[in-house]
């Protein structure tokens, strides 16, 4: 007996690509999305245009777009930016902004005025791998390296916050996370806040900072922004033994591209300095720490520790603050004295996490005659970054 086969013919089913992210797209991602659909080039610096320069979303209002072309949008493209969970107001006009990044994950982001700019400092990561013994984010451990998409999503929505007639000024990634450690992702979100049909925010008011991944430091210089250095120590064992990147990377190869920095841009380097009570805050370690970098065009910023809960670490007396930066300018060192700001809401220099119940929002800062002193000093005599 012959039985005959047969065969079901199936209709191949349609997927519809999911929309990606516009705030993930660079110019030159966006124009290659529109060429894979039969679009003119120029239509990626139109939508760039109305999305960054406009502040438009929605295609329907985009009026130089064909209707089809409006409907065929929305299908392509979405516009989804990090939501703001939380802004508190430092008593000193810093800012803090918390922002839902997905999967319950939190970053924090930090506006510093002063009188001649806006500086945000910036986050690429929840958490981070560097564990430095100092910094409060580092107790986190990473969790999760942020999207373009999502560092940019940061300016976009702070920016948004301003008042008006007020501009963000300058960026620094100094927030939460170690930028190198995401890298591409970072390099990206300058490239798309630097397009001219965008934001057109210039790469020389953006600065890059390291606690020391000396692979990828190349990728500063190659992105023409400015660099910062975490760097802590006066000598190998003093940085090590807060900074267990050190280990991997030491001084003398983490210099070496500080110089190979300075001698490709031109630019300065700024090497950042913690001063911790009785490790990092003598005089003899500033000594060490001026012949440690004399050989480099820097600057150097000083910050005196700001406290969080469980370091083990103390913020040292306001008089050993201005001892050891006056003797490193009696050497001839150009030396900022970071001003302390947002320390109150915990949004100073090493202060930033995700929100935990042992993260606090608020702390008394009236222990410091220093922070008030600096207050009414010249901004020409204080780093604001």
């Amino acid at each position: 007996m012959q039985i005959e086969s047969q065969t079901t013919e199936t209709t191949p089913v349609s997927v519809t690509p999911t929309p990606r992210n516009f705030f993930a797209l660079t110019l030159g991602d966006l124009e290659t999305l529109f060429k894979s659909s039969g679009k003119e080039k120029f239509r990626a610096q139109q939508i760039y245009k109305w999305i960054y320069d406009k502040n438009v979303t929605d295609p329907d209002q985009m009026s130089n777009l064909s209707k089809d072309f409006r409907i065929e949008l929305k299908n392509m493209i979405r516009f989804d930016l990090p939501n703001v969970v939380k802004h508190l107001k430092s008593k000193d006009g810093t800012q803090k902004f918390l922002f839902d990044v997905g999967d319950g994950k939190t970053v924090e982001s930090v506006v510093i005025p002063a009188e001649d700019r806006q500086t945000l400092c910036i986050s690429s990561e929840v958490g981070c791998n560097m564990a430095c013994k100092f910094c409060f984010t580092g107790k986190q451990k990473l969790q999760k390296r942020l999207t373009a998409d999502q560092i940019v999503g940061q300016f976009l929505q702070v920016q948004r916050a301003m008042p008006e007639g007020h501009r963000l000024t300058n960026i620094v990634f100094m927030g939460m996370g170690e930028p190198l450690d995401n890298s591409d992702e970072v390099f990206k979100a300058i490239e798309i806040l630097n397009s001219p049909w965008g934001t057109n925010f210039s790469r020389r008011r953006v600065t890059v900072s390291t606690s020391g991944i000396v692979p990828e430091m190349h990728k500063i210089w190659e992105n023409k922004t400015r660099l910062a250095v975490s760097l802590n120590g006066y000598d190998d064992d003093s940085r090590t033994s807060i900074m267990p990147i050190n280990k991997k990377y030491p001084l003398k190869d983490l210099l070496k591209a500080c110089e190979v920095y300075a001698k490709e841009t031109g630019e300065r380097v700024t090497f950042e300095y913690v001063l911790l009570k009785g490790i990092t805050d003598q005089l003899e370690h500033a000594e060490k720490l001026f012949h440690l970098t004399k050989h480099i065009p820097c600057k150097i910023n000083i910050i005196p520790f700001n406290e969080h809960p469980g370091s083990g670490f103390e913020r040292p007396s306001d008089s050993q603050v201005m001892k050891f930066q006056q003797l490193l300018i009696g050497k001839g060192a150009h030396v900022l004295l970071r001003r302390t700001m947002g320390r109150d809401i915990f949004a100073a220099c090493g202060q930033l996490r995700s929100e935990f119940e042992s993260h606090p929002q608020q702390m008394d800062t009236s222990n410091s005659k220093l922070i008030r002193t600096l207050h009414l000093k010249s901004n020409s005599l204080s780093s604001h970054t």
